[in-house]
């Protein structure tokens, strides 16, 4: 069964599948890294309130599988609006990843995944 990746950023979704786990976590973080890039890092005004960069998630990137109606792992990365990561497991419960010393977000959730 394939992996699913699902990237959210702003109003576009894009969905891809891969046959192993390592190709999707490849593709997760050439996508994240681009998107880290080219976060906003800027305020929005909400009118009744202001929301700092680091209090806005930009992007959404999600991995799934490799069962396809109840899959075993699900995870992924949120990109906020001031450049930073945080990766996380889980889907509607999510948990932070902590990162260890050396490793970044990215690495994070390969060990997450890998059950390290």
């Amino acid at each position: 069964m394939p992996w699913r990746l699902i990237v959210r950023a702003g109003p576009n979704v894009d969905r891809d599948q891969f046959d192993e786990l390592d190709e999707a976590l490849d593709a997760l973080e050439r996508r994240g890294r681009a998107l880290i890039e080219s976060a906003p890092r800027g305020v929005l005004d909400a009118k009744i309130r202001q929301f700092e960069p680091v209090q806005q998630v930009v992007a959404r990137l999600e991995i799934a599988g490799p069962q396809a109606l109840m899959p075993r792992a699900r995870a992924g990365v949120d990109v906020r609006g001031d450049g930073s990561a945080e990766a996380f497991v889980g889907r509607v419960r999510r948990a932070v990843i902590e990162q260890r010393r050396g490793e970044d977000t990215f690495a994070a959730l390969r060990r997450a995944l890998a059950g390290d």
